[in-house]
């Protein structure tokens, strides 16, 4: 399992680093593979063939690669990451370097998850409306209750949250939703529908889209579990409605696709196409003569792993300590009695329990 001091260690290493002026990912991404057990309205990726995936053995040297770049945070999706028969072996190498989250379409989760329970810190259920609708999105009877099950059952052996995607179709059912994560006692995560060029384009109304991000930060402020912050939503109705952007940092975030792949610039700018392997790639090099300033105004999409690290500053420290101590790394926190950065961490390793 993974111990809270050297993620510290390396967070603070890593800091120095960029205070001198380099760029250096903190949170990566990797597709696992495109295939998936469901037929998602709003996703291109199933509808892609999977060329060879990598190896344990190949996807060690991608950790490895990462590790090295200055990653903290790994996260792993799909298409569906659970149809992959060797998911255990490579959750168990990226816990050994990385806090490690994954998303699930929770179809198979009731039955796998106690082959990855004890290597992932986090982990996020889709889920995108009432069992009607979440159903009618997701393209299978009974995907709603699957999830359900599923997440019951993950959330006795570690930390869970509703990942859910506003849409067209689901976007008078968002306060339900949070509703839901009450009542199941978990979080919920919040993003927006992007209108992929290969999947339906379920995109809300902009007047909707509004309306529903208004309630969320007045839920979120009445203390919701909400997992993306005040300041998230409030940059996406400034920008999208007030003409106040937000500086996008798209090199604090790097996703790597079912090859290897390095995906830039960022997620759904290429849609999510990659060229160079990771292990075959100088990443501190690329990253720091990448032309990320053509990015920084883009405010094209509203995914927390990107807008999220955008809005602090690693030279601001309190800044550092609201948006990562008491943001990404508050579940730890509350596991190992750290309160303040400067606090004298435990020696407890995290339990096995979130980008």
């Amino acid at each position: 399992m993974a111990v809270l001091r050297p993620i510290l260690l390396r967070g603070i290493y890593r800091s120095i680093r960029l205070i001198g002026g380099e760029k250096l990912p903190l949170i990566a991404g990797h597709k696992l593979l495109y295939s998936c057990n469901l037929r998602c309205k709003m996703c291109p990726f199933w509808r892609r063939e999977d060329e060879r995936l990598l190896s344990v053995e190949e996807e060690v040297k991608m950790l490895d690669s990462l590790k090295r770049a200055g990653v903290l945070f790994m996260g792993f999706e799909g298409g569906e990451p659970l149809l992959r028969r060797d998911i255990s072996q490579i959750l168990m190498e990226s816990n050994k370097r990385f806090h490690t989250s994954m998303v699930t379409n929770g179809w198979l989760l009731k039955t796998k998850i106690h082959e990855v329970k004890d290597y992932l810190n986090f982990l996020f259920v889709s889920l995108d409306g009432p069992p009607h609708i979440h159903d009618l999105i997701r393209g299978i009877p009974g995907s709603f209750s699957r999830a359900v099950e599923g997440l019951k059952e993950a959330k006795k052996h570690l930390d869970v949250a509703i990942s859910h995607t506003i849409m067209s179709e689901n976007l008078r059912y968002v306060e339900d939703m949070v509703t839901l994560a009450q009542k199941l006692g978990v979080g919920i995560s919040v993003q927006v529908a992007y209108n992929y060029t290969t999947a339906e384009k379920l995109s809300p109304t902009r007047e909707g889209l509004r309306t529903a991000l208004q309630k969320l930060l007045e839920l979120k402020r009445r203390g919701a579990p909400i997992i993306e912050s005040e300041g998230y939503f409030e940059s996406v109705l400034k920008s999208w409605y007030g003409g106040h952007g937000w500086t996008c940092k798209p090199w604090l975030t790097i996703n790597v696709d079912p090859q290897g792949r390095v995906v830039l610039p960022c997620y759904v700018l290429n849609e999510y196409s990659g060229e160079k392997r990771v292990w075959e790639t100088d990443l501190v090099k690329l990253w720091n003569t990448y032309p990320w300033e053509q990015f920084e105004a883009c405010n094209k999409c509203a995914l927390a792993c990107y807008l999220e690290p955008s809005l602090f500053s690693w030279r601001n420290l309190s800044n550092v300590n609201e948006r990562i101590l008491h943001g990404m790394f508050s579940y730890i926190a509350s596991k190992t009695g750290l309160k303040h950065m400067d606090d004298e961490p435990s020696d407890k390793p995290l339990v096995s329990a979130r980008v």
